[in-house]
């Protein structure tokens, strides 16, 4: 959490090798690879993914078509061994997920992202987590913009996905999500660096008080 500009975009976009973004010194380990050493499709093959807050659209590009390449590429990364999924089998797996997060199946054939609305493009986000199962999700500012229906919606989808091999690094300025995310920790970002870190309790303290005191170091 913190406020505009405190480089919470920032940190995600240059974990997920995002080019506009050049780490001078230092190392980011992952599950044991320094991964200022991978490219961006090596780096979510190892097990990143990262959720934008503002999702592209991409035309002439079915969801249905992207996601089964996505997903063979991933499963194929993990397990060498692994045999193509057909595409039928595939397909329901989609359909299954997009039931849960009340997305029209429909939108399986449409461009990604083309036409949607706000909410449905953050859901459809959520969607390729759910399919792609990373091991550790980068989601910025993914309520943005959603109804408290959407959200709920959303919220729920990312705390289906816990388990002891997923983790999530969520990147919010508001505890309206983290009321349904539950959160195991919360750190505050001012300039650049975590000025404080705390439980749930701490996102309820923002609210009230908003990032005045940790910005002008009275905390």
């Amino acid at each position: 959490m913190g406020p505009n500009g405190s480089g919470k975009s920032t940190l995600v976009s240059a974990l997920a090798g995002h080019p506009a973004y050049r780490i001078d010194a230092g190392k980011i380990l992952f599950l044991g690879k320094n991964l200022l050493t991978l490219t961006p499709d090596e780096r979510a093959r190892a097990g990143l993914f990262l959720a934008f807050q503002y999702p592209k659209e991409i035309a002439g590009v079915s969801l249905l078509s992207f996601l089964f390449a996505a997903f063979e590429a991933q499963m194929k990364a993990r397990d060498l061994s692994h045999r193509k999924m057909s595409p039928i089998k595939f397909s329901n797996l989609l359909e299954e997920n997009m039931r849960h997060l009340k997305i029209d199946s429909a939108f399986s054939k449409r461009p990604i992202n083309v036409g949607f609305s706000g909410g449905e493009k953050k859901k459809t986000e959520i969607l390729q987590l759910k399919i792609l199962k990373p091991v550790l999700a980068l989601l910025d500012e993914t309520d943005s913009g959603l109804d408290i229906d959407a959200l709920k919606v959303v919220a729920e989808g990312i705390r289906s996905m816990r388990s002891p091999g997923f983790s999530a690094l969520v990147v919010t300025h508001y505890a309206r999500l983290l009321k349904f995310l539950k959160p195991d920790k919360v750190h505050v970002m001012i300039r650049g660096q975590i000025v404080a870190s705390g439980g749930p309790e701490l996102a309820r303290k923002l609210e009230r008080g908003g990032y005045r005191k940790f910005e002008t170091g009275e905390h």
